[in-house]
């Protein structure tokens, strides 16, 4: 399947029962030529409603980490990113992606890392971990966000980095230089051959 293709299953889904509560699908955003994939979670309510990634208080923290680096998701080449959830519909009430949903969904965020052949991936969040690293790591689902944190890890060959998700940052703010290393560390992992 091609980007469009792919979009279009995704927006007709109902692998699970997400797709009953669902406003919209939220297939990804960005530049599909960038050299960085960012991961999340799963949409919240602002997502949901208006079928783009990170759009609220988290969205506009993570806009802010990538401009840092110089990044965007409106830019385009090496300035560009894309972004996407392992989920592709919000789970009720913004609870924790359940095991099932994550599965249901995985082929659309595989599909999607074929298509894009990024040089990076950005793992936000203890699921975006899990789903990401789950054929790699032992036990990643009972392995501590920390610990996966400072290393570079592979999904499909392709470098991936995990840190904190934007939303946990916002409310546990000491952590956010934890995070800016995983960012540095991930711009350092982009640049090489």
């Amino acid at each position: 399947m091609d980007w469009d293709a792919l979009q279009q299953s995704v927006a007709s889904c109902q692998a699970c029962g997400l797709c009953k509560s669902r406003k919209n699908t939220v297939f990804g955003v960005g530049d599909t030529q960038a050299r960085w994939l960012v991961v999340g979670e799963a949409p919240g309510e602002n997502e949901d409603l208006q079928g783009e990634p990170f759009v609220g208080q988290a969205g506009q923290l993570l806009d802010n980490m990538l401009k840092a680096v110089g990044l965007s998701r409106t830019g385009s080449g090496a300035q560009g990113v894309y972004i996407a959830n392992v989920l592709k519909c919000r789970p009720p009430a913004n609870r924790n992606p359940q095991p099932e949903e994550m599965l249901q969904c995985e082929p659309y965020l595989q599909r999607q890392v074929q298509l894009l052949q990024p040089k990076i991936i950005l793992a936000l969040g203890r699921f975006a971990a899990q789903s990401l690293l789950q054929a790699t790591v032992p036990d990643v689902a009972s392995t501590p966000l920390g610990k996966l944190r400072g290393q570079v890890h592979h999904y499909q060959g392709v470098p991936v980095i995990v840190s904190y998700h934007p939303a946990y940052l916002l409310r546990t703010p000491h952590d956010k230089a934890k995070a800016w290393a995983d960012l540095c560390l991930a711009q350092d992992v982009a640049r090489r051959p």
